[in-house]
């Protein structure tokens, strides 16, 4: 489960005291019941008071959690009939990056994300989470097998950043990022992406260029982990709290800028505590995007998502929060698949 985090203590703590109420109870055959529901009421207060006004900094911590769900725990309960596909056909498989086939809804769709391990034996065989080239290649052989056979895309974004290492850099680890985020521009099959965990730099946006992107509201998304951009701004990785606040890396920051378009609500305390609630806000919002998205041809599936990422840095544009897709209605339908 990892280490507590510090602004749960107290919450952990009371925790602990209605256990021990309850031993006590159950050992003695005394009724307390009483005060055990005040302590309840007093549990059920301090934790809506505590993940109600969580800092940008809380919020990396939970989103760090060894137990938050990840990509393959979503999967089975999202969608149906996965097969999981392997390899890159150009050097090998990337077990960072999972993707394959599945139904959403009854419909086939092309499902990719990134995988992180528990315990240090899964750390080790996922590296991490962190994908190599042949990770970014596999996920491209997918995403133009869907663009072939007009399946809709959805990744699941969760990483600490793609792997820097001497042998990933030989492969061509940055032309592999380069090459997702050119080939992603221009999928003609909507392309939804989900931030579930972690989102650094280009390992995410790797399999990030979306006609919408999705965001857990304890996940984070930027270009640098916060530690990375307290060592460079202030040479102190220590300072990497001031840094998470700066940065506006929550969900609810990029919601403001336009750089994501829905924000999904987490169960009280983080998707570790329900994940099976938690694909359900997920599968709503999911299925939300996919019946509009549905809505528009190839060629306009192409210019949205364009549009979006031409609009990102134009602050007036973006304080709408979101595209409008009916800009991109045409007089001919013709072109609709």
């Amino acid at each position: 489960m990892g280490p507590e985090l510090e602004f749960e203590k107290p919450i952990h703590e009371l925790q602990g005291k209605i256990a021990e109420l309850k031993q006590f109870m159950d050992e003695k055959g005394i009724d307390l019941s009483d005060e055990l529901n005040h302590l309840q009421e007093r549990l059920a207060n301090l934790e809506k008071e505590t993940y109600g006004s969580m800092t940008p900094w809380e919020r990396v911590g939970v989103a760090r959690k060894l137990n938050r769900p990840t990509t393959l725990d979503y999967i089975p309960l999202l969608f149906t009939d996965f097969l999981e596909c392997h390899g890159d056909r150009l050097y090998g498989d990337d077990s960072a990056i999972v993707g394959g086939i599945a139904k959403f809804h009854g419909c086939p769709v092309t499902v990719i994300g990134e995988q992180r391990g528990r315990d240090t034996k899964e750390n080790i065989m996922r590296n991490f989470g962190s994908p190599h080239p042949e990770g970014y290649r596999k996920a491209l052989r997918l995403m133009k097998q869907a663009d072939k056979f007009h399946r809709p895309i959805i990744t699941f974004i969760d990483t600490k950043g793609a792997f820097p290492g001497q042998a990933a850099e030989e492969r061509g680890q940055s032309e592999a990022i380069a090459r997702n985020l050119y080939e992603m521009s221009w999928l003609s099959v909507p392309v939804i992406c989900v931030v579930i965990g972690e989102g650094a730099s280009g390992g995410a946006l790797a399999i990030g260029v979306g006609n919408q992107i999705l965001m857990l509201e304890n996940s984070w998304y930027s270009v640098i982990s916060p530690e990375g951009a307290a060592a460079l701004l202030w040479k102190d990785a220590g300072q990497a709290e001031k840094a998470a606040e700066t940065m506006k890396i929550t969900g609810s920051d990029l919601k403001k800028l336009g750089i994501i378009d829905k924000l999904v609500p987490e169960v009280l305390g983080g998707a570790h505590n329900d994940p099976k609630k938690q694909a359900e806000l997920i599968d709503q919002a999911l299925a939300g995007s996919m019946d509009q998205l549905d809505q528009l041809s190839p060629c306009q599936v192409r210019e949205q998502r364009l549009a979006k990422y031409r609009q990102i840095g134009d602050y007036d544009t973006a304080q709408k929060n979101q595209t409008d897709l009916s800009i991109f209605s045409y007089s001919s339908s013709s072109d609709k698949q």
